[in-house]
């Protein structure tokens, strides 16, 4: 069997709604889908120690963050029936506001679809070595923790 191409899944700057929609649209074509989850990551103007959260620099080890994305890919593929996934994550400065995440299953039943993108979203953020740098009003920093 050969082996699956590993996909880049990096976007430089934020993820555009038009490009979401596309996306979506896309998929209209094959009907042997029942059910899409999409999960959206969206910067928070978070208020730490008296400063606002203007945006998040995101960086990452692409080439380790690409390989552990596509052992997960195929972790969800053979544990969930599923027809397609897409995962799209910013690199660079995203303002609050802006989506920095972009995760769209599919499955022809909704609750594969529902529990692989969940546990895509999950895995994404407690594997993948992204790192995000808190950008505050002021003009401070801080490195994120993810919850």
């Amino acid at each position: 069997m050969a082996e699956k191409k590993i996909k880049n899944i990096f976007v430089t700057g934020p993820i555009a709604s038009s490009f979401i929609g596309e996306s979506i649209q896309k998929h209209t074509t094959q009907t042997s889908i029942g059910g899409h989850s999409i999960f959206l990551g969206q910067v928070r103007a978070d208020v730490i120690d008296g400063k606002t959260v203007t945006g998040i620099e995101y960086t990452s080890f692409e080439e380790m963050a690409l390989e552990k994305m596509h052992a997960i890919r195929e972790d969800i593929f053979a544990k969930y029936t599923l027809t397609c996934m897409h995962v799209y994550h910013s690199l660079g400065a995203i303002s609050a506001g802006e989506i920095c995440l972009f995760v769209f299953t599919s499955s022809p039943h909704r609750k594969a679809a529902i529990d692989a993108c969940n546990e895509t979203v999950e895995r994404i953020k407690a594997e993948l070595p992204v790192w995000g740098k808190e950008l505050f009003d002021n003009e401070s920093y801080q490195w994120k923790v993810n919850q």
